[in-house]
């Protein structure tokens, strides 16, 4: 370098330490200037160039019109080239008038002179590429100004010293280029306008990073807008961000997609290649192990799809990893400048600057790498959520047989989180292994091979930990089982509340549920004792190996001397060393549980898919409209074929029935024709478009007009006809709010005839050409049936002339007669020619497909069967005229009871919704919230954890100062003498720090285990006690959201939190309490700092905690739309609509992203802003250790200044829990709010108790009885009077909506009376408790509800009666033959809902359970379609013996079965319209009258 530099007017020195370091006021040489200075701005551009190219070429984003700020730059990238060549060109001309410049002269503008010029260019290129803000030549300007500084100083001084100007032409033109550059620098801040054609143009509310300039995006300034707004209100949706380009679904999901088919395409090739055909003599090689099946790997894919990321998050964290071992390098240099009173004090300040840039450049770095990956996890659940969606929507049904909808949901919702949650710790498999071998490297530096001590320590605790985490996982995976369980039994215990109040068992399963959270809390207070004892190792590994360390240190060698540098160098480099190890452990669950998502996630994404060309849908033999030639079909590989050989063809127009016993095949018929079975053999061809009813109707959750469109465009004429031809009208005037109702997940607030005559209008309004419908009719009542036919399928209908159609007609019971001698047997002798002239014109083709109710399909004679049918017939007639004659109206049936049908009625029509909304909470959580978790907890124990904290605080402050004072012990004489004392002191220090950790922890589990089992009781015991009407206006849902989330929240959420927060706050006050001890002037910018935080802190919080919840918000619409799909895949694909589909469902993810993304920014924005805080902090340490250097020891500054780097970490953490803690203290809230709603009465009146065995004759009366549902409402029974004798039989009739189910609702006082009593055998029910008068009284609810659990359980409760009386129960309800028929007898076990007995086993149950209670008075509530026929023939048989003395009430639905009863109540309208005994009602010719002639009684 020093012959760059050449003789003459530079000299030849390239570096003069003299002039640069050691002297007060330091310089460069001027070779030292003008060579290696003014090339590093050039050095980095041409380095930066190639990936930066690159990077352009990939990433066109249009063109930006030439404006004038790019003019501007260009211009002055000209004149900066200009100047470069002037002084190219000055050169030559001193060489050839005789002076000879020095080869720097020649070489220095010709370098930069050619990167002006590429700087000049690139800014144009960058404009064609569409960027607005170029970092790259941001970073450049910059470091051309910076290294143009120094000259500039330098230039100055010796022009002064000199008393003139040495080479005025240079000096000029340095000045003039000074100035270019930094005009350029300024104009480089600006940002271009948005490219041309940028979706920002169309776009109402863009993302501002996309145009933010290069320092906003750096220092996320661009979000600040959105915290402000956060800040001043909460924020809606309308507030958020549209999602980028690259963000959004649909690109993502094609990405991945693509990368997951070139797996595929290679595994099947690599299949193709080891399966090649077999030459003979090959055995040998046969008899080798066959090679594996290559199966394609979702990893690769995965890796493939987000390679980019994946290397621009590990560049960053590279640089990162090595900016963070920077700082002790400055911290030793720091600590020897003080122990130096001859060096020069600009050292000082340069080293408290270069700390701050570099804590800073760290600060931008690390959080650049965050967004980064964060950005990157976020794409990857969107990648995985989209490619499940596109599976489940085609794979076939042997698969969707094997796995269930929840499992599926939870590959979606767990699985895909699994990788979003290890994303940020991928680079640590690389970067903690460097971090900890640079570690290490540094500390041997220091302190030689004692430093191993420490690393030993280290290493030996992560087995500790491990093994302490993994006992920790055996636990959560027990207690999550406990968890599962009590969840499913409150599940069911909301779901059958009605039935606990009516038998009065709820303090059985209340019972049920306190043993199981009992046994939850044993563990969960294990866990909670092994999280503290991991807490103490966690907080103690640093003590320890410092500890180690220098007790190592010191003992190996006499002449060790431990002084400040060894001893705050070493401390903070073991503080690094933590991080990496402290996250090892996660990263290591983090990645087995991914790799088990992993696997699950390919097996699925490997599964068989439906073949899309099994049904041919282009070619078709002339005039027909389906052919199916020597087709064989079966549902799955492995299973038998359902459908053999059919041979079929159905011409344009028919009207087809297809008909059966149970189980032959009709079903699977339909499945066939729309592609959903597997093709075996045979051709199936199929013309036109499609529209199917399957038998269990599919609805969605929207509005019941969104329902019925089905994504088709509105046509108003054709839609009000699907209504009316599908009786739907009269339902509309139910429902509140007419056809814009929303809709509950699975029709859940529409009765099984409405569900199916909505899916019956969607295929009407559908105006496909072929509509297959299968048992369209099941579930409606008979009148409607007729109503439908007549008008949607017979030759009259809608359908007529044009369509196919598949359906099936109820209790088909044909074998050999025609479908024409069906109808003639079914329905009524008028209709008879009409249904005939329909056949004969057959211009319609249906199939109707059947599922018969009866059992006697085996019949081989046909009058019994025709018989059976007429039965059938006159049963569904009476019951429909007790129901009224209103045509259309049907009778809900399982899922609206009575009660919400009326409610539902009686609610005004405009809310359009059944279920209050639940309101998200907004702005600060109530103190008082903090205050009743602070109770529950116990006010001593929150003390103590408080003081406990302190405690531990002071000691680490009290270890620190006595290492700073024992290496400054060195100092005085040379060599320490006391090491023992010290060292002994410093441990018992650090062992007091660690114990009073562990006492704060065991005492905050004790508190935390209290307060959760304080408030889940509270919580339990409300509910159990809640009225009906509670749940009637309550989703389950969100009652069960409050025992499972909630619950979990405060569980195991709140107590970690509430520690991580106080230790965060502790760290952060005993830091600046040490930087304020050793260096007083500190108290002048703690202030400020102090505020500028706070502010932070407030905007962050109050925006991320709305976000979060809008992000929850925003998350269960993708999952319940996921489940919805999976179970009407077939309805989907057969009305073509799958790629509607996909577009919805990513819709709802990029809604989800939309509040995603803004909280991933928004704790960047924190980190940033935060940090910057804590920068600030240790600038000023070693600002103030500098100006007070005299006054000062090394073991004080090295304390404040290595207290100071890990007070960033501390800050960042206590915001960050703060916003925790606001956003999980909610639970507490929520569950309070829940444990303090009304109650109903007493179960016990201790001072009124009913006499024993009351009632004695069962006589029961209504005096001037009056009842709403719920205050604000219509009465239902209005001034009701009756007197029913002891004994007596009474039915109770009336029109839908007339108060029958209300009246044995009131005798059981669910609902409480407005005004009047009701009195049994002489006493008023309301004086004595509800279980009193519950348990005395016996209902045969028409829901037959039963429990998971053994029968017995589900019998009898409480175990009052002996084995032989729940037998003989059993066999009067005719179940003996079945329970005794079951291995487990009386201990068989019921599934959920008692799905794995047949609807009429659960009735007989019910009946049994009546039958061992056997009260004096019985109230029957008839089950109307719900049960065949030969049941309710049982249950009628065993009511009328062995209830022969006991008052009975029956509502009843059927006539006949009330037609000998001693009594008929009529009710209309809440009031007594008639009440005698039938014969004389009919006699009387009143409402019973028509009624009885409607159902042909009379």
């Amino acid at each position: 370098m020093d012959r760059l530099c050449g003789s003459g007017e530079l000299g030849s020195k390239f570096w003069d330490s003299n002039l640069s370091i050691y002297t007060n006021t330091p310089d460069l040489t001027p070779c030292f200037q003008n060579s290696l200075l003014a090339w590093v701005p050039c050095i980095y551009l041409w380095a930066a160039l190639p990936c930066y190219l690159f990077y352009l070429r990939h990433h066109q984003l249009g063109y930006i019109v030439l404006s004038w700020l790019s003019r501007l730059k260009t211009a002055l990238g000209v004149l900066l080239w200009c100047v470069s060549w002037v002084d190219l060109f000055y050169s030559f001309h001193g060489l050839i008038h005789g002076s000879s410049p020095a080869p720097v002269f020649f070489v220095t503008p010709l370098v930069v002179g050619i990167t002006m010029l590429l700087a000049t260019l690139l800014i144009q290129y960058e404009r064609l590429r569409g960027v607005q803000s170029s970092g790259v030549l941001i970073i450049f300007w910059l470091l051309c100004v910076i290294c143009a500084i120094i000259p500039f100083r330098s230039k100055i001084l010796s022009a002064l010293a000199e008393g003139k100007i040495l080479d005025p032409f240079r000096f000029t033109t340095f000045y003039i280029y000074f100035a270019l550059v930094f005009c350029a620098l300024i104009l480089s801040c600006f940002k271009e306008k948005p490219p041309l054609f940028s979706p920002e143009n169309l776009d109402t509310n863009p993302c501002p990073e996309a145009s933010a300039g290069f320092f906003s995006r750096l220092s996320f300034w661009w979000f600040t807008r959105l915290a402000i707004l956060g800040y001043r209100r909460p924020l809606e949706d309308r507030d958020l961000w549209s999602l980028s380009e690259e963000d959004c679904s649909h690109k993502v999901v094609q990405r991945l997609l693509e990368a997951w088919q070139k797996q595929q395409n290679q595994a099947s090739r690599s299949q193709t290649a080891t399966a090649e055909p077999k030459i003979p003599g090959e055995d040998a090689v046969l008899l080798k192990p066959r090679p594996k099946s290559k199966q394609p790997s979702f990893l690769r894919a995965l890796v493939r799809t987000f390679t980019s990321s994946l290397l621009m998050s590990a560049c960053f964290n590279l640089i990162q990893n090595l900016l963070g071992f920077v700082n002790p390098q400055l911290l030793s240099i720091l600590i020897r400048f003080i122990s130096d009173p001859t060096a020069p004090t600009w050292w000082g300040f340069l080293l408290a600057g270069l700390m701050f840039l570099s804590s800073t450049m760290q600060t931008l770095i690390l959080h650049q790498y965050y967004h980064c990956i964060f950005v990157m996890a976020l794409r990857l659940r969107t990648a995985i959520i989209g490619v499940i969606y596109r599976k489940a929507l085609v794979i076939t049904n042997s698969v969707k047989r094997e796995s269930t909808v929840g499992e599926m949901v939870n590959l979606m919702s767990v699985d895909a989180q699994r990788f979003m949650d290890v994303s940020p710790f991928i680079n640590l498999l690389w970067s903690a292994p460097l971090q900890v071998i640079l570690a290490i490297y540094f500390l041997w530096q220091i302190l030689g091979p004692s430093a191993l001590a420490g690393v030993a320590v280290i290493v030996l605790l992560i087995p500790l930990n491990g093994a302490v985490s993994m006992k920790m996982k055996t636990y959560q995976v027990k207690q999550m089982k406990f968890k599962d369980s009590r969840i499913k039994l409150m599940s069911e215990i909301l779901n059958g509340i009605k039935v606990l109040k009516l038998y009065a068992w709820e303090p059985s399963f209340l019972e049920q549920v306190k043993g199981i959270r009992q046994s939850e809390l044993q563990l969960l207070r294990k866990g909670a004792y092994l999280q503290a004892i991991s807490t103490f190792i966690w907080i103690c590994t640093p003590f320890l190996v410092t500890l180690i360390t220098l007790g190592v240190y010191v003992y190996v060698d006499e002449s060790n001397v431990l002084d400040a540098e060894k001893a705050f160098v070493s401390l903070s480099l073991f503080n690094i060393l933590k991080i990496p190890l402290n996250m090892l452990p996660q990263l290591i669950s983090g990645l087995t549980q991914a790799s088990v998502s992993l696997k699950r996630i390919q097996d699925f994404l490997n599964q068989n898919e439906l073949d899309p060309q099994c049904v041919e849908r282009k070619t078709i033999s002339p005039g027909y409209a389906i052919t199916i030639h020597n087709g064989t079909f079966t549902w799955a590989q492995d299973l038998p074929p359902t459908l053999h050989s059919l041979n079929i063809q159905i011409p344009k127009g028919a009207l087809v029935a297809v008909v059966g016993p149970v189980g032959c095949g009709k079903s699977s018929l339909v499945s066939a024709l729309l592609g959903e079975m597997e093709k075996l053999e045979g051709v199936v061809s199929v013309k036109g478009s499609v529209a199917y009813v399957p038998q269990q109707a599919w609805i969605q959750n929207c509005t019941l007009q969104e329902n019925v469109l089905f994504g088709q465009p509105m046509n108003p004429k054709r839609y009000q006809q699907a209504l009316e031809t599908c009786a739907l009208l009269a339902d509309l005037d139910v429902l509140p709010g007419g056809d814009q109702t929303e809709i509950g997940e699975k029709g859940i607030n529409l009765s099984g005839g409405q569900r199916q005559r909505v899916s019956l209008a969607r295929a009407v309004y559908s105006d496909a050409n072929i509509f297959l419908l299968d048992d369209p009719l099941s579930a409606v009542d008979s009148h409607v049936a007729k109503h439908i036919f007549d008008q949607v399928i017979g030759p009259e209908g809608v359908l007529a002339g044009k369509v196919s159609e598949m359906g099936h007609y109820s209790a088909l019971l044909q074998h050999d007669g025609s479908f024409a001698n069906f109808l003639r047997n079914y329905a009524p002798d008028e209709d008879q020619e009409d249904h005939e002239a329909a056949l004969q014109n057959a211009n319609e083709e249906v199939l109707l497909l059947e599922d018969t109710l009866s059992t006697h399909t085996d019949l081989t004679d046909n009058e019994p069967a025709i018989y059976e049918v007429r039965k059938q017939f006159m049963r569904e007639m009476s019951s429909l005229s007790s129901e009224g004659e209103v045509q259309n109206r049907t009778m809900p049936k399982k899922h609206t009871n009575s009660l919400e049908k009326e409610a539902l009625v009686t609610k005004t029509k405009e809310t359009g919704a059944l279920i209050k909304e639940e309101i998200a909470e907004t702005g600060n959580v109530k103190l008082s919230v903090y205050w009743d978790y602070a109770k529950s907890m116990g006010l001593c124990t929150t003390l103590s954890i408080c003081l406990l904290y302190g405690g531990q605080s002071a000691a680490a402050i009290g270890a620190n100062v006595w290492l700073s004072a024992w290496s400054n012990d060195a100092e005085e004489h040379g060599q320490q003498n006391k090491t023992s004392v010290r060292l002994g002191v410093y441990a018992a220090l650090g062992i007091l720090q660690g114990l009073l950790v562990m006492l704060s922890a065991f005492t905050m589990v004790v508190g935390a285990i209290q307060a959760a089992r304080l408030l889940h009781e509270a919580l339990l015991h409300n509910k159990i006690r809640s009225p009906q009407s509670f749940f009637d206006t309550t989703p389950s849902g969100r009652i069960l959201n409050r025992f499972s989330k909630d619950i979990y929240v405060i569980d195991e959420v709140l107590a970690p939190t509430i520690l991580m927060l106080l230790n965060s706050f502790f760290t952060s006050i005993s830091t600046i309490m040490v930087i304020v001890a050793s260096t007083p002037l500190f108290m002048v910018v703690v202030l400020p700092l102090a505020v500028l935080y706070g502010f932070v802190q407030r905007f962050y919080v109050a925006t991320s905690r709305q976000l979060k919840r809008l992000e929850s918000i925003s998350r269960s619409p993708i999952f319940s739309h996921f489940s919805e799909t999976v179970t009407g895949t077939s309805v989907i694909r057969a009305y073509g609509r799958i790629q509607d589909f996909k577009v919805l469902s990513d819709t709802k993810v990029d809604n989800n992203q939309k509040s995603s993304y803004p909280y991933i920014a928004s704790n960047r924005w924190l980190g940033v802003h935060v940090e910057f805080v804590g920068n600030c902090v240790v600038l000023f340490a070693a600002l103030f250790a500098v100006i007070g250097r005299n006054s000062l020891n090394p073991g004080l500054v090295g304390l404040s200044v290595s207290y100071a780097l890990q007070v960033t970490m501390a800050l960042n953490w206590m915001i960050r829990m703060i916003s925790d803690l606001e956003s999980n203290i909610i639970a507490v809230e929520r569950v309070k709010e829940y444990s303090k709603t009304k109650t109903e009465a007493p179960w016990v009146v201790e001072s009124n108790r009913a006499p024993e065995g009351w009632p004695t004759r069962g006589m029961v009366e209504f005096r001037n009885y009056s009842v709403r549902y719920r205050p604000g409402l219509e009465l239902v029974l209005k001034n009701v009077t009756v007197h029913v004798q002891g004994g007596e039989k009474v039915g109770i009739v009336g029109r839908t909506g007339a108060g029958k189910s209300s009246m044995t609702l009131c005798l059981f006082r669910i609902l409480e009376a407005a005004e009047g009593e009701i009195v049994i055998d002489g006493l008023n029910v309301a004086h004595i408790g509800l279980h009193d008068l519950r348990s005395q009284l016996t209902i045969i609810p028409q829901d037959p509800i039963l429990f998971s659990g053994t029968l017995r359980m589900n019998l009898d409760p409480f175990g009052r009666y002996s084995e032989e009386d729940i037998w003989r129960a059993l066999e009067l309800s005719h179940l003996n033959t079945f329970v005794s028929s079951q291995p487990a007898g009386l201990d068989f076990q019921c599934a959920e809902g008692g799905d794995n007995l047949s609807v009429g086993q659960r009735q007989l149950v019910c009946l049994a359970r009546a039958l061992l209670r056997k009260s004096r008075v019985l109230v029957l509530d008839e089950a109307t379609a719900a049960i065949d026929l030969e049941t309710d023939d049982l249950i009628q048989g065993t009511i009328r013996t062995q209830f022969e003395d006991c008052t009975v009430l029956t509502i009843a639905h059927r006539l006949n079965t009330i037609m000998d009863y001693n009594r008929v109540l009529v009710l209309d309208k809440g009031v007594v319209a008639e009440f005698d005994s039938p014969v004389n009602l009919i006699a009387a010719g009143g409402i019973f009258y028509g009624m009885a002639k409607d159902a042909g009684l009379a």
